[in-house]
Parts: structure tokens; C-alpha cells; sequence
């Protein structure tokens, strides 16, 4: 039984618009960056979906780099976050805000 590519392309559609709900209604940090791996992942599934269809190599090969850079990202990403945690004590976006004391 094959799965047509466009079953991956909705649901890679549905990740990307689930991530792209939570980043703008949601105003937490540890939320918001979840979002973006959740976009991420989908832009991937994508990727591979596209790769697998073509047999191209170099789809699969991108998402590997992706990956690497997400993870890379959220090292520091969360480095950034425990910084701001311990700083001003809140994950709220709309209440921290560097510039003020």
C-alpha cells in the first residue's frame, strides 16, 4: 500500500498552520519556540515527502542540515531562555523586556 504525497503535504500543512497558531496566539517563550521546531519539522516533512516522490537524494541531504541546525538552535535557544528565567523570573514575552529595568 504507497501513501499518496498529498496525505504528507496536508499533514505537513496542518504541523506548519498548528505552529504558526501557537507562535501567534500563545505568549510564552518555551510555547513559542516549540512552535518553530513544530514548523521546522513540517517545512522537513515536506522535504522528504518531495524527495521520496522525485528519488533525489538531495532533499533527504537538506534535511539532515535542517536538523543540524535546529539542534543547534535549540541549545542555544534554550540557553537564552534559562538566561532570561533567571533574570527576570518570568517566561511571559510581553513581560520581558531587556530595555527597562
Amino acid at each position: 500500500m504507497v501513501v499518496p504525497i498529498a496525505c504528507y503535504l496536508v499533514l505537513a500543512a496542518v504541523l506548519f498552520s498548528i505552529g504558526i497558531a501557537a507562535f501567534l496566539i500563545r505568549r510564552n517563550i518555551i510555547t513559542i519556540f516549540m512552535s518553530i521546531e513544530l514548523m521546522l519539522n513540517a517545512v522537513n516533512l515536506t522535504f522528504v515527502a518531495f524527495a521520496h516522490m522525485w528519488h533525489q537524494l538531495s532533499g533527504q541531504i537538506f534535511v539532515f542540515f535542517v536538523m543540524v541546525v535546529a539542534a543547534a538552535e535549540a541549545a542555544v535557544g534554550l540557553a537564552i531562555i534559562i538566561a532570561l528565567f533567571r533574570v527576570r523570573q518570568t517566561l511571559n514575552v510581553d513581560q520581558v523586556d531587556l530595555l527597562k529595568n
